[in-house]
Formats: C-alpha cells, sequence, structure tokens
C-alpha cells in the first residue's frame, strides 16, 4: 500500500546546522564556519524526532546542513533516532571531520545510507566547485570507507553550466565505488547558487536524457531533485523502448515525491519548508507540531494540489508524474506554482490553448 503523502510526508529533511568548513559555489545554506544563533536544542531535536516516531509510516530521516558533523549532540541524537526506529540517510560535509571512524560508527548507529557529494570527476572540477583542496581525494576516500565497514552510498551532483560536463566521468566512478543511488540536483538560484549560471531548457531537457542512458549503463539507481521532468523522460524512453508503461527507471521509491508532498524540510531554526530550495516558512516547530504545519498550512495544501499549477504545468499531460519544480518557478518567477521556467517540454493541450 502506497502512502497517504497528503497525511504523512515521507522524508523529512533537518538542516542539524548551517555551519560548514566548505565554501561551496551553489550552497543553498550560504553555509558559514560557526553555527548561528537560534539553531535547535538538542532537547528540541529530540522532540521533532519523538513527533516523527509516531507517524504512519514512519518517514526517513535525512539530516543535512551545513554539515551535521558540526553539531556535538549528532551522535545523540542518531542513537535516538535508531531507539525510535526512524530510518535515517545522512549527508556530512566532506571535511576533515569525516573520518574512517566516524564513518564506522554511522553504521553502528543504523544510519541507512551516507550522502557524499560529488560535483566533478577531477580533483581540479570537483575542488573547483567546492571551493577547498582536497575534498574529491576525501570524498572517494569516504565512499571506499563506507564500503569497507558496509554502510550503503549516495551520491549528490549539482548540475549547473559548469558541471554538466563531468556527468559521464562521475557516473564511472559511482560504479567503480559501489554507490547504490546517484542523486542528481538541478540548480535552483537560491542561497549561494543565485551566482551561478544554469542550462537552458534545451540544455536540461539534454541532460535528462544522458541521465537515462547512464541510468541503463550502470548498476546503481538515478533520482533527481528538483528535476522531475527526469519522470516523463524516462517514461518516455521506456516506453520508445517497449518497457512497461510508468516503469520509472531508478525513481526507486514508487511515488512521485515533490516539494512540499511527502517531502519537508527543517531549518535549523526549525522553519518548515516545502523544499530547502523553497524557503518559505508554513510554521516553526517551535510553535506548533510538524504534521499539523504539513497537513493543514496554506503553502503546503496549495502546492499538493496540482490543479491550481499555472501556464503549462497546469494544462500538462504529466501534472500528476511531474509538476514541474516549485523551487525553481518560484526562484525564477517569484510564484512558487507558475510553470517550471527550465522545462523544454510543450504540453499537447498547450498548443491548442486560445490566444489571450
Amino acid at each position: 500500500m502506497k502512502p497517504d503523502l497528503h497525511r504523512f510526508p515521507l522524508l523529512v529533511a533537518w538542516e542539524m546546522t548551517r555551519a560548514c568548513l566548505l565554501a561551496c559555489q551553489h550552497c543553498r545554506a550560504s553555509a558559514v564556519p560557526d553555527p548561528l544563533p537560534g539553531e535547535l536544542t538538542t532537547e528540541e531535536g529530540l522532540r521533532l524526532l519523538e513527533e516523527l516516531a509516531t507517524y504512519t509510516p514512519k518517514p526517513i530521516l535525512l539530516p543535512t546542513g551545513g554539515d551535521p558533523l558540526a553539531r556535538p549532540d549528532l551522535f545523540l541524537l542518531l542513537e535516538e533516532a535508531k531507539r525510535l526506529g526512524l530510518k535515517v540517510g545522512i549527508t556530512p560535509a566532506v571535511t576533515p571531520r569525516l573520518t574512517r571512524e566516524v564513518v564506522a560508527r554511522f553504521k553502528e548507529l543504523g544510519v541507512h545510507q551516507m550522502a557524499i557529494s560529488l560535483d566533478g570527476a577531477t580533483p581540479e572540477a570537483h575542488d573547483g566547485f567546492r571551493g577547498v583542496p582536497g575534498t574529491f581525494a576525501l570524498a572517494l576516500q569516504a565512499l571506499d570507507w563506507a564500503r569497507e565497514v558496509g554502510l550503503m552510498t549516495q551520491v549528490n551532483t549539482t548540475v549547473t553550466r559548469s558541471t554538466a560536463k563531468e556527468l559521464p566521468g562521475i557516473a564511472e566512478i559511482l560504479a567503480e565505488k559501489g554507490v547504490a543511488t546517484w542523486e542528481v540536483f538541478f540548480l535552483v538560484p537560491v542561497g549561494r547558487g543565485a551566482l551561478l549560471e544554469q542550462l537552458s531548457p534545451e540544455e536540461y531537457e539534454e541532460v535528462m536524457h544522458l541521465l537515462y542512458d547512464l541510468s541503463r549503463r550502470y548498476p546503481f539507481k538515478v533520482r533527481t531533485t528538483e528535476g522531475p521532468m527526469f519522470r516523463r523522460v524516462v517514461l518516455e524512453r521506456r516506453k520508445k523502448e517497449g518497457g512497461e508503461d510508468g516503469a520509472l527507471v531508478g525513481e526507486g521509491r514508487g511515488v512521485h515525491l515533490s516539494d512540499g508532498f511527502g517531502f519537508v524540510f527543517v531549518s535549523s531554526t526549525g522553519e518548515v519548508y516545502p523544499s530547502g530550495f523553497l524557503p518559505l516558512s508554513a510554521g516553526n516547530v517551535r510553535e506548533r507540531p510538524l504534521l499539523e504545519i504539513y497537513r493543514n498550512s496554506p503553502l503546503f495544501l496549495d502546492l499538493r494540489n496540482k490543479a491550481l499549477l499555472k501556464g503549462k504545468c497546469g494544462v500538462c499531460e504529466y501534472r500528476e508524474l511531474c509538476g514541474g519544480s516549485r523551487a525553481r518557478a518560484w526562484a525564477e518567477t517569484g510564484d512558487p506554482l507558475a510553470a517550471d521556467p527550465r522545462c523544454a517540454y510543450i504540453p499537447k493541450a498547450w498548443g491548442q490553448m486560445p490566444l489571450a
């Protein structure tokens, strides 16, 4: 039975801190070296975990940042998540804080999967993007440590004009390192990412088809963040190849998540967003339960109602499957319900619309 994503989120990302030693060009959080005032306390974090454990089904917890390792209470919180039976996928920053001992501790504490960022296939490309020399080598080392201790891994890659050409080389590295999942993030111009050059809609479409080709060539799953058009491309390619209708290669979760629909983001100060890339607050967990905000806030209700989508997204035959990136629509137009400005697809009904 599929979960009712109108009632319960499937993935809960918690930005545990904005502190991070890296200076990544695309950083959504515009992370800084030291923790900022007002971050959720240990007690508040424990209360959040206790609430998540009451959901049906229990959601997957995604501790992120900044760098979760910058929080001194990280392992205490992971111990509690394990005790409560929460499935955890953690995204540590690749800094000297990430050691073999830390990776082994993740495994001991029942972490399901560790995600490592890799945005280039060479030290020059990756380290230049991340802003710190040596991060490429350490990222590969961390993947090796995880394999040694039996911890499943994911690699996160951000697609920009400078990183798109790196994708085939990154895919080779993932296959060599035994990575289970490749999560490809399509740039949303927020935080420091607002300074980077995006691909055109036509170039985005080319990248989607490239990812499909790579998903057929390699054993790992391929998923996208803020790139729901990939689901349409997969469906179209599968049909063209004579595959099963609707069999989404690499999508894996069996449900189609989107900003505010099955996914919710809790900021370091407790603000509740539909996505870390869509920083419109619907409330704060210090004032109301997360589930109440998720279920009842007007912002989340609107985002889950695909009938409210505007422009070509509103009439697209793939509206329920894809729906466009709501975060990108907001970042580029100021309206989270507007058409995704980076989608090249022209819906069948769009060409039949009367001119205003």
